[in-house]
C-alpha cells in the first residue's frame, strides 16, 4: 500500500509539473505575443512622436494594405529565436527603466533620431526578411548600384544610409525633419527689399515667408594672418600681411535651413540623377537633388545653420539668391571673412582671452578647469555645443554685429586653398586680395561646434576635403550637392556694395 501511495504521489507531481510547464509556456507565448504587438509598444514607449509618425510612414500606409509592425524593424526576425527573445528582453527592460525613472522633458529626442542612434535599435535582418528581392523591376539604376554596394560591403554600409525615413514619417524627401517651427500664419513677401544707402537691411525672399538680416560692413584696413608668437598657430597662417577691403554686406548669421530650403523648394531636382555643374550662361538654375537621409542629422532646421551642403551647393545658392533679389550675392573671400570676423581687433578672438585661457591642456586648467564664461557667450564649440549645431540666439554678436563668426559651423570661402598664398601676395598694402582662381579644395574658416577653443581663432585656416567627405555616399557618381560625411561646415553670404548702383537707385 505504501509503495502504491508513493507512486501515486509521483504520478500526481508529474502531472502537476507537466501542467505547470504547459501553463507557463502558454502564458509565456501569450506574453511574448502581446508584448510584440503595436498596442503594447505604444503603451510603454514614452517618445511622443513614435506612433503618429509610424502611422504616416510608407511602411504603414502601403498600397497593399499590409502594415509593417514595430517589432519587424526594432527586433531581429522571430525565426532567430534566441536573438529575438534576448533582444526583446533587453529592450523591454531598458524601456521599462526609462519609463519609471526618466522625465520625458529631459530626453534629447533629436539626438535619438540620428542615424548613429537608430543603428542601436533597428535590425537590418528584419529589412532583409521582408525585402527579399533587392533588385525589383521598379528599382532605378542608382538604387541598383547602391544595393550592389551594400551586398559587396555590408560591414561599411547600412540600410539606414538611404532609408532612415521610411519607418517613421519625417516629411517630403527627408527635408522636414523635426526642428524649430513657428506657429501661426506667416507673411508671404510680395515685394523686394529696397536698398538705397549703405546700411544694414532685411532681405526678403519673394513668394516665401523667409527673410534674413544683412549687416553693413564698412571697408577698412587690417592685418591678415597670425604672428609667429600666437599660440597654436599653423604655418599656413602667415606671414602677416596688410590688407584693405572695400565695404560689403554680410549675413548676420550663417545661411539657415529656412533660407536654404526656400532655394531647394524653388529649384530642387525631383529625381536622384545628379545634374552637371550649372552653366553661368544658362537662364535657369539647376538646384540640388534630394539628399540621402536627414541632411540636418535630426538636430533640427529653422534658424540652425544649413549643413552637409557642398561648396557647389553653396555657390549655386548664392547665384539663385542674386537672381531673385537683383543684388550680387556670393561667398566671402578669405580676406573679407577674416576682416569681418576680427571686427577691428588684432587678437586671436574678437573678445577677451587667449586660447591658453580656454584650452584644457595647460597645467592650471587641467587642475582647476578653464574659465570659459567669456567664450561661451560668443561661440558654440566643443565645450558648450552638446555635439551639434545651435540656434543663433545662443550667442552674442561681434563688434560688427555678426553672430557665430567663430564656432557653430565652419564656413566656406570663395578662394581655393593654398597653404603659402600669403607669401605670394605683392609687398605693401594688398587691396581686396583673392586667392588662387583654380585648385582642388576651397578655404574653410571659423571652426565649429566640435572644435576646441584653439581652432576657433580668427586667423586659423582650414580647407574642404571633398573625397573624405563623400566616403559613405551610396551614389555612383558621388553627389555634387551633399556631403555624406561632413556635418560641421556651412556658409555665410556676402552682398557686394556698388556705390554707383546705390547712388543711381537713389537718384531715380
Amino acid at each position: 500500500m505504501k509503495d502504491k501511495s508513493i507512486k501515486r504521489k509521483h504520478y500526481l507531481l508529474f502531472i502537476a509539473g507537466g501542467l505547470t510547464v504547459i501553463l507557463f509556456l502558454a502564458l509565456f507565448n501569450k506574453t511574448i505575443h502581446y508584448t510584440s504587438s503595436n498596442e503594447s509598444c505604444a503603451s510603454c514607449h514614452v517618445h511622443p512622436h513614435a506612433e503618429a509618425s509610424w502611422k504616416l510612414s510608407i511602411h504603414n500606409t502601403t498600397a497593399s494594405g499590409v502594415s509593417v509592425n514595430c517589432v519587424d524593424c526594432h527586433l531581429p526576425p522571430e525565426d532567430q529565436e534566441f536573438n529575438y527573445i534576448t533582444r526583446k528582453a533587453y529592450h523591454g527592460m531598458h524601456d521599462l527603466y526609462v519609463y519609471l525613472t526618466s522625465d520625458t522633458k529631459d530626453i534629447d529626442w533629436a539626438e535619438k533620431r540620428t542615424r548613429e542612434a537608430a543603428k542601436r535599435f533597428v535590425y537590418e535582418d528584419g529589412c532583409k526578411k521582408c525585402h527579399t528581392n533587392m533588385f525589383p523591376s521598379t528599382l532605378n539604376a542608382l538604387g541598383a548600384e547602391s544595393h550592389l554596394k551594400y551586398l559587396r560591403d555590408p560591414e561599411n554600409t547600412s540600410c539606414l544610409q538611404c532609408h532612415q525615413n521610411v519607418g517613421h514619417y519625417r516629411g517630403k524627401v527627408g527635408l522636414t525633419v523635426d526642428g524649430e517651427s513657428d506657429s501661426g500664419p506667416k507673411e508671404i513677401y510680395t515685394e523686394r527689399t529696397e536698398v538705397n544707402k549703405f546700411s544694414s537691411f532685411n532681405e526678403k525672399l519673394l513668394g516665401t515667408s523667409v527673410s534674413f538680416e544683412m549687416v553693413a560692413i564698412p571697408g577698412g584696413q587690417f592685418k591678415m594672418g597670425t604672428p609667429a608668437t600666437e599660440l597654436y598657430r599653423h604655418k599656413d597662417e602667415g606671414p602677416v600681411r596688410e590688407v584693405a577691403v572695400d565695404s560689403f554686406w554680410m549675413g548676420e548669421i550663417e545661411v539657415s535651413w529656412n533660407e536654404y530650403l526656400a532655394f531647394f523648394s524653388a529649384t530642387g531636382s525631383q529625381g536622384r540623377k545628379e545634374a552637371v555643374e550649372p552653366d553661368d550662361e544658362t537662364d535657369g538654375i539647376s538646384g540640388a537633388t534630394p539628399p540621402w537621409g536627414a541632411p540636418d542629422q535630426g538636430w533640427g532646421k529653422g534658424t540652425r545653420p544649413a549643413i552637409t551642403i557642398s561648396h557647389l551647393g553653396a555657390e549655386t545658392y548664392c547665384r539663385w539668391l542674386s537672381s531673385v533679389t537683383g543684388r550680387k550675392y556670393r561667398l566671402p573671400t578669405e580676406a573679407e571673412w577674416e576682416y569681418a570676423a576680427r571686427g577691428g581687433t588684432e587678437t586671436p578672438y574678437f573678445f577677451k582671452g587667449s586660447p591658453a585661457d580656454f584650452e584644457a591642456d595647460g597645467f592650471w586648467n587641467k587642475l582647476f578647469g578653464a574659465d570659459t564664461a567669456v567664450i561661451n557667450s560668443y561661440a558654440i564649440y566643443l565645450e558648450n555645443s552638446s555635439n551639434k549645431t545651435q540656434t543663433p540666439d545662443r550667442v552674442r554678436a561681434n563688434p560688427f554685429g555678426l553672430k557665430n563668426m567663430l564656432g557653430n559651423v565652419a564656413e566656406f570661402c570663395l578662394d581655393y586653398y593654398d597653404s603659402t598664398v600669403y607669401g605670394k601676395y605683392p609687398k605693401g598694402i594688398i587691396k581686396n586680395p583673392r586667392g588662387p582662381r583654380n585648385g582642388t579644395e576651397h578655404v574653410v574658416r571659423g571652426g565649429s561646434y566640435n572644435n576646441s577653443a584653439k581652432d576657433l581663432r580668427a586667423g586659423g585656416r582650414d580647407f574642404t576635403r571633398t573625397k573624405k567627405w563623400l566616403v559613405t555616399d551610396p551614389q555612383i557618381p558621388k553627389s555634387i550637392w551633399w556631403y555624406s560625411d561632413c556635418k560641421n561646415v556651412g556658409f555665410r553670404v556676402v552682398c557686394e556694395y556698388d556705390r554707383k548702383e546705390i547712388n543711381s537707385e537713389k537718384i531715380n
